[in-house]
């Protein structure tokens, strides 16, 4: 009997603000047929530190999180007074 853990990125959307959501699914796995499975959500706002997430999301950060990207939500949020 042999029983793995194993936590993949399976979903990442990017919002019209550049906010990146991602979601990694943990999974116990044995003898190769899958026993359980949980989730947990993030998200990342433009110009957060990447320290340690996962690379294939940072390098959706790096793509969508322009100059230009990073400026509109930073103005966006001051005029929500955040």
């Amino acid at each position: 009997m042999s029983i793995t853990k194993t936590t993949v990125v399976d979903q990442i959307t990017v919002t019209e603000n550049g906010i990146v959501l991602f979601r990694e699914a943990t999974r116990i796995m044995e003898d190769g047929n899958q026993i359980s499975q949980t989730y947990h959500r993030s998200s990342l706002t433009p110009a957060q530190d990447l320290t340690g997430v996962p690379a294939n999301v940072v390098a959706i950060c790096n793509t969508v999180w322009t100059a230009e990207v990073i400026a509109a939500y930073q103005a966006a949020q001051e005029t929500q007074g955040v």
